[in-house]
């Protein structure tokens, strides 16, 4: 049988034609294309202003430091999710405090929340996992509650909302990536978007040396610059991801209805809230691992997204206990649901999951 991928990026005719006029036109690095990404990206997040950089680390980074977060701040943030949402408030020099997550979402707990908040608190960094969105609105009312900033980790939520509000339009800052394996690419890059002018005037010096213009250097910056040639791929995904999200909800909508939901514990999708799906992901209780290698004999991809929480990586060693993330890694298992999915391959994915269901 044909193997079936987790992911597979997209890249078409069209976006290998626009880096071969961008290395034809001999301007390889930040220039109009990065200015035309940032201008299209925006339409999707409520016309707030953009900065691309060159992966969605360095969007997170520098959004935590533009927001003014760094040493002797702590900034609160779910353990079960990629490193990089932890690794980049500790780059600023703040600590992350790991909190817990609802075992339903995924989704960073709103009562740990509450209970981690310390008068050393100065910010919340709220991970939109797998592409379903954080409960924003309650956790936007928290910050005001307790003068709070907020930070959206929206690396895998291109195009989520709830009731209809973009995800990366609530809270002060967010960062988006475009990695090969996102909902949308750029080779590598990333996006961040802010609520405030001056934030992004501070990105932009942060992305380039610290200058607007040249050798006018006005603070310590990095050099995290997207260049066109990634910039010019990115444009033309910006023209499909209505529709490849569209397509991931399709085939996710299959799976839910084909998938044995006694076995599997199926995404969970609150009222209101469109989740992307970056990931589709499943709960599998006891047997998750019998079932992953079950997937590879046949070909099927599959993987645990994330088998370590963050806070008990050998970076942090927090011995924190945090039982829902604990519980959510020993049971996770994301399986293909990307546009390239074809009516087949969703039947042989839920056939062939639903047979294992029935063996074990």
């Amino acid at each position: 049988m044909k193997p079936i991928p987790l992911a597979k990026p997209l890249i078409g005719r069209k976006e290998i034609r626009q880096v071969v006029k961008v290395l034809k036109s001999g301007n390889l690095t930040q220039g109009p294309y990065v200015k035309k990404l940032e201008e299209g990206f925006s339409k999707y997040v409520g016309g707030r202003p953009c900065v691309a950089v060159n992966s969605g680390t360095s969007a997170l980074h520098i959004a935590l430091l533009s927001l003014g977060i760094g040493s002797g701040d702590e900034v609160l943030v779910p353990s079960f999710t990629f490193a990089a949402s932890a690794n980049a408030i500790s780059l600023t020099g703040a600590t992350p405090i790991f909190v817990d997550i609802d075992p339903l979402t995924f989704n960073i707990s709103l009562d740990c929340l509450k209970k981690s908040l310390t008068s050393k608190t100065k910010a919340i960094l709220a991970v939109h996992l797998y592409g379903l969105p954080a409960s924003m609105p309650e956790i936007m009312d928290i910050a005001k509650k307790f003068n709070l900033l907020v930070i959206e980790d929206a690396a895998q939520a291109h195009l989520a909302s709830i009731n209809k509000v973009p995800v990366g339009t609530f809270g002060d800052a967010a960062a988006f990536s475009f990695y090969p394996t996102k909902n949308m690419t750029t080779g590598e890059g990333g996006m961040v978007v802010l609520a405030s002018s001056d934030a992004e005037r501070t990105c932009r010096l942060l992305r380039s040396q610290g200058m607007e213009i040249r050798y006018q250097n006005e603070i310590v910056g990095f050099n995290l610059r997207m260049t066109d040639i990634h910039a010019a791929i990115g444009l033309e995904q910006l023209n499909k991801i209505s529709h490849w999200t569209e397509i991931r909800q399709n085939n996710a909508a299959f799976l839910s209805n084909n998938l044995d939901s006694n076995f599997y514990k199926l995404p969970h999708v609150p009222s209101g809230y469109s989740h992307c799906y970056h990931q589709y992901t499943v709960r599998i209780r006891g047997v998750r691992d019998l079932v992953s290698q079950k997937l590879d004999k046949e070909k099927i991809g599959n993987a645990v997204y994330y088998p370590t929480p963050v806070h008990l990586l050998p970076a942090f060693s927090d011995s924190t206990i945090l039982p829902e993330t604990t519980l959510a890694t020993q049971e996770v298992l994301s399986i293909p649901v990307h546009p390239s999915l074809t009516k087949r391959d969703l039947k042989i994915i839920s056939k062939t999951m639903n047979k294992i269901s029935e063996s074990l």
